[in-house]
């Protein structure tokens, strides 16, 4: 958290600033927008299922008087009793291993779990921003992407079900904006890093580092080539702030711009945690985007955002968390076991 928890804001009362619903609260960036909303003063009802979060990265706020929290699967009826004024859906996995094992939960979550919360902020009045990403533009044919670039996506390939589900989320959170006058907000988000991102999720990040750590070789898909561009979450949590404060419904680029080719930080990481292990190669899964860079200048000039943290400080205190995780977590390769969930999916 940036500053200690505190339990009221200037004058105001405990969650005197408004009450607001947080989907994907346990997630990685759920939690971290739990966090930052309870310590502006608002009233925080966070919400999962917990089929891809954990409960240990909000237990700390469990304590707190202005926050509470539901196991519920957005994908059904959402109620949240009294007044609601704002609305974040960050429900859905993000990991590339995670959508290609439960790719019907992530499309009905896109789909179905975005029309119910536009309900209810349309029922309660309540402004909602959407979490989307730099997947509605694919494997893009533009760099760095700007939001006015349409994409490059193939709509029935393995990553289809995550691109599709963020680019129907998108439409139909216009939908309500225009048809039925919902305020709404739309966040683009580019690849993120920081502290509670799961080690074993197979993202570029925490894979590299869990492979340092454990003292196994490196592994790069493809040739290393491609490029991607890390945004530090404290960063991001930022903009996502100002953007749902903001007055501007369509959408919004949030992400870093300094673009890095896979191989280089693969060497960044090699550097920051000592090690010496090979970078092995292998191949390029199916529909993998060549290049990610956000074109950010509607951020910079609407939301008067741009990233503060630099790669080189992002990347030591995210270590240090790594670093500090139980040895059952560090040394837990495989990844997340969906059965359960899969089980009673149709």
């Amino acid at each position: 958290m940036r500053n200690k928890v505190k339990d009221s804001i200037g004058n105001l009362p405990l969650g005197g600033r408004g009450r607001v619903l947080i989907t994907g609260a346990a997630g990685f960036l759920g939690s971290h927008l739990c966090e930052r909303f309870v310590e502006e003063g608002f009233h925080v009802i966070g919400m999962d299922n917990l089929i891809t979060g954990d409960l240990a990265n909000i237990e700390h706020l469990f304590k707190l008087e202005n926050f509470e929290f539901y196991n519920h699967d957005v994908s059904k009826f959402v109620h949240v009793p009294g007044k609601l004024d704002y609305i974040l859906h960050f429900a859905s996995p993000a990991s590339p291993i995670d959508y290609l094992k439960i790719p019907i939960q992530t499309l009905k979550v896109g789909s179905l779990g975005t029309h119910n919360l536009l309900g209810l902020a349309r029922n309660k009045r309540a402004r909602m921003i959407i979490a989307s990403t730099s997947e509605v533009y694919g494997d893009p044919n533009v760099n760095p992407q700007p939001e006015e670039y349409w994409g490059n996506v193939n709509p029935v390939g393995p990553r289809g079900v995550y691109d599709e589900a963020k680019r129907f989320q998108e439409a139909i959170t216009m939908a309500y904006h225009t048809f039925h006058g919902v305020e709404t907000r739309i966040v683009r988000i580019f690849n993120t890093y920081g502290p509670r991102m799961r080690l074993n999720d197979g993202r570029v990040l925490p894979a590299f580092i869990g492979q340092a750590l454990r003292g196994e070789d490196l592994t790069v898909f493809g040739d290393g080539s491609q490029t991607r561009s890390f945004c530090y979450v404290d960063d991001l949590v930022e903009g996502i702030y100002r953007l749902l404060m903001s007055d501007y419904p369509s959408p919004v680029n949030i992400g870093n711009p300094d673009e890095i080719t896979i191989s280089q930080f693969c060497e960044e990481i090699i550097k920051l945690t000592g090690t010496n292990q090979k970078i092995v190669y292998m191949p390029l899964p199916q529909d993998d985007p060549k290049q990610r860079r956000p074109d950010i200048t509607k951020a910079r000039e609407i939301l008067k955002w741009e990233p503060k943290v630099n790669r080189a400080e992002g990347l030591k205190i995210t270590y240090e968390y790594f670093k500090s995780l139980p040895k059952d977590k560090l040394e837990k390769i495989e990844h997340k076991d969906f059965t359960s969930y899969n089980k009673y999916e149709f």
